[in-house]
């Protein structure tokens, strides 16, 4: 029987950082959830969901944190449109660029490819 992880270090840095990352999105998101925020706090928190079953070389990890993280990024940019000045929503967009760019880099790709079950 195989063990369940929260963190796979043989994997390559791109998907180890996008990982992390969605780890500490899905904290905040828990707390936002928790203090009453909007309902796109779930898709991040999916996204965190995603993120253990790519710790433990899942195809419906990766599917399902990359379809979070990209439903998050489209509604960050329409965010992004209607109050482009604001600081939050810059940084927001930027992140959510990142972690999609994380999963869909060649390395993550490769490896979810060869390795994933």
């Amino acid at each position: 029987m195989k063990t369940l992880r929260w963190f796979n270090p043989s994997q390559p840095q791109t998907l180890q950082g996008a990982v992390l990352f969605s780890y500490l999105n899905a904290a905040l998101a828990l707390i936002a959830l928790l203090s009453g925020s909007s309902a796109l706090e779930v898709v991040v928190f999916i996204g965190g969901i995603g993120a253990f079953g790519i710790a433990n070389d899942r195809k419906w990890g990766y599917a399902l944190c990359l379809i979070a993280s990209i439903v998050f990024l489209v509604a960050q940019v329409l965010l992004f449109f209607v109050n482009p000045f604001i600081f939050a929503a810059m940084v927001n967009l930027l992140f959510s660029v990142f972690l999609v760019a994380l999963l869909l880099h060649p390395a993550s790709r490769i490896y979810r490819r060869v390795y994933f079950h």
